[in-house]
């Protein structure tokens, strides 16, 4: 039965009330916890790193999405406290390098504008002069920003129209269109749509203004470029940094290419350096690489430049490597070549003998420290998801989480001893919502090779009792089953709801070594597919406390495409299936979704010219086989894998007699992302997981 969103908040907001009023034993983890946890991102330690500032994300039920506003901590874990309203929507937190500000995005004017706050204004005591100030008033949106090494200028970026000379040029086109009547748009190339946005002309380009008296009109860098800066749809400030001196700023773009055509199939960014004055046009850094460079950073001493780099051009998961250059001659060296990890997050110590950086590792996403002269790279931190690591006064400030706890701040030393929480944000959530126990297991999977997976207990499992188990496959492909707390495929909601839980990180998964990773391009459905049926074999045998007679599979993305697959492929195991947003006619899929450089890395080229690789793992040959009752789910908005593909898989359910529902959002893309959308999506999947696996 399908729960109409008002009634699911409604439920979610009185659930709430009602376990406020009496501290009552534990209830098990439901996806109003969920929804409910608060979100810490973005610390930023203070320059004497007394403190952290950081973003805090709740939930909005009445307005159905996340509100986003600051908090600050001190380095020994006191005085934690909001600085920003919980009813605005305050971002990307950055101080001013004397410690006398901070500087931030705020939409509290009615546009993403900077805004500023006083040093008195994050005291403890705070002062009554602390108000925030906006700083500039742009006539279009700031998207991100960057404060220089000297705290005198802005790196921000906005979208505007490439041809327009002025701001006020392109927010007058948008007004004109916005008053069009006419609802046509006229396309000459690739991208039409991207992400779950269709193109209306515009980029993201980077300018650079003074922080005093900021003008309404600011250097912008990358004039006469057909380029996105930052990238487009997830790129950030890590995109783009200045130089020690402040003179120039390092960003990465990718060129849309001849007649704006080759962006769909490239992943061939390069690093552009250019003078903050925009006196002349940016200078390539990288041309000589065609495929991924990234994520730009600058020794203290302003000697060199290290940044992370792919080689082989098209693949979108290929490995990132660091690579160091000299400022002086150009001169260019991998950091660490044989580490056989892809980093993410990056940078210096202040005596610049060190890098930095998070990367994943089976299962787990530890913070690295790695010897810029030797390489020699060791985990800090080895348990859990560590996110957005920083530089605090001496020690290292950073986000962690794990399957059973959401995301708090914590600080270690330099040489990773003496770790310390400093937030304890969802206390009283956690503990009020019993959790399964999880564990991670390891067996023998396709070729013989060494295959992880996470064993999520029941919560409030009781010894004797067989449960049902909910298998999940990761989308990705090229993706991994973190020790994390997910927002989207959070375990704990089914075993909060009585199922064991089974996760395989596959052939194709990341943070096995890249060989691993690699394995499953052009073979989508043969290892990963042992790998699965090998995997939930090795969880039946290790658990008897699972019932291997009562087992639905879930997946999404790639995972969606694995249900497609299984249901032709591995018909007989599962009594139901669930596939959200997933492939089910890779013909169909490399003429309608936007980034074509993935179909052709994946299944080696253009539809046309290697058709039997599309169809080899095509789950449309097999529909004659299908028999299991499926849940379809898909939406409106993800252009990565169109609707049409989930409509298609239901039509052929519904065709074929198999009982079949197929879930539709109208507002969502390739993610659930409202409250009231996430709650109805977990309400209906585990309904269709009651309907077949418990009495």
């Amino acid at each position: 039965m399908r729960t109409p969103p008002a009634f699911a908040l409604a439920c979610l907001a009185l659930g709430g009330a009602l376990r406020a009023q009496a501290p009552a034993a534990p209830h098990p983890f439901d996806v109003h916890d969920l929804v409910a946890m608060r979100r810490a991102s973005e610390p930023q330690p203070s320059p004497a790193g007394d403190q952290v500032v950081f973003a805090l994300r709740t939930t909005d039920l009445d307005a159905n999405r996340g509100r986003t506003n600051l908090w600050r901590v001190g380095m020994d874990g006191s005085g934690l406290r909001a600085l920003t309203p919980a009813k605005g929507n305050d971002s990307n937190p950055r101080w001013a390098p004397d410690g006398r500000a901070l500087y931030f995005l705020s939409t509290r004017s009615g546009s993403a504008q900077i805004w500023r706050l006083p040093a008195s204004a994050l005291a403890l005591p705070p002062s009554t002069e602390g108000e925030a100030v906006q700083v500039t008033r742009l006539p279009l949106d700031v998207e991100s920003f960057r404060l220089s090494p000297d705290g005198r200028a802005f790196a921000l970026s906005m979208q505007v129209f490439p041809d327009c000379a002025t701001l006020a040029c392109s927010k007058q086109r948008l007004d004109t269109k916005a008053k069009t009547k006419a609802s046509g748009e006229l396309f000459e190339h690739l991208f039409i749509r991207h992400w779950d946005t269709w193109y209306d002309g515009r980029r993201s380009h980077l300018f650079v203004a003074p922080v005093a008296n900021p003008p309404a009109e600011p250097v912008d860098l990358t004039r006469g470029m057909e380029a996105d800066v930052p990238s487009k749809p997830f790129g950030g400030p890590e995109e783009y940094a200045f130089a020690p001196d402040g003179r120039t700023i390092v960003f990465s773009a990718r060129l849309a290419g001849a007649h704006n055509r080759e962006e769909p199939w490239s992943t061939n960014f390069d690093l552009y350096q250019a003078p903050v004055d925009g006196s002349r046009p940016p200078q390539d850094l990288t041309a000589d690489n065609k495929a991924w460079d990234t994520r730009p950073v600058f020794s203290p001493d302003g000697r060199s430049m290290a940044y992370l780099a792919m080689t082989r051009p098209g693949f979108e998961a290929d490995r990132y490597r660091i690579m160091l250059r000299s400022l002086a001659d150009g001169a260019t060296r991998e950091v660490a070549p044989g580490w056989d990890r892809s980093p993410d997050e990056l940078f210096f110590s202040p005596d610049g003998r060190t890098l930095y950086a998070t990367a994943a590792q089976v299962g787990q996403v530890p913070l690295f420290a790695i010897d810029v002269a030797t390489g020699q790279a060791r985990a800090l931190v080895g348990q859990g998801s560590v996110h957005e690591p920083a530089w605090a006064g001496g020690r290292l400030v950073f986000g962690l989480d794990t399957i059973r706890s959401p995301v708090d701040l914590y600080t270690i030393a330099a040489d990773g001893s003496g770790m310390r929480r400093l937030t304890d944000l969802n206390r009283d959530r956690v503990a009020a919502a019993a959790m399964g126990d999880f564990e991670p297991f390891q067996f023998t999977g396709a070729g013989g090779d060494a295959v992880h997976g996470f064993l999520v207990k029941p919560a409030g499992l009781v010894e004797g009792k067989r449960y049902p188990v909910a298998f999940l496959i990761h989308g990705g492909p090229q993706g991994s089953f973190h020790n994390e707390f997910h927002y989207r495929w959070n375990p704990q909601v089914y075993a909060g709801a009585g199922y064991a839980v089974v996760m395989i990180d596959f052939h194709g998964s990341t943070g096995y070594g890249q060989a691993f990773t690699d394995a499953i391009s052009k073979d989508w459905g043969d290892k990963p597919l042992q790998d699965l049926q090998k995997g939930l074999a090795a969880a039946l045998a290790k658990s008897p406390w699972m019932d291997g007679d009562r087992v639905c599979a879930l997946g999404a993305s790639y995972g969606g495409f694995m249900i497609d697959w299984i249901q032709g492929n591995w018909p007989d195991r599962f009594r139901c299936l669930v596939s959200h947003d997933g492939t089910f006619d890779q013909r169909m899929m490399y003429y309608a979704t936007e980034e074509l450089w993935f179909p052709e890395w994946e299944q080696g080229g253009p539809y046309w010219t290697n058709p039997e690789a599309h169809e080899r793992y095509n789950p449309v040959r097999f529909v004659d086989r299908w028999k299991t009752p499926m849940l379809v789910v898909h939406s409106a908005l993800d252009f990565r894998i169109p609707v049409t593909q989930g409509i298609a898989a239901f039509t052929a359910l519904q065709r074929r007699g198999i009982p079949s529902q197929f879930l539709y959002f109208p507002d969502e893309n390739h993610w659930i992302l409202k409250p009231a959308n996430s709650v109805l999506w977990h309400d209906t999947v585990l309904g269709w997981l009651d309907r077949w696996l418990k009495p």
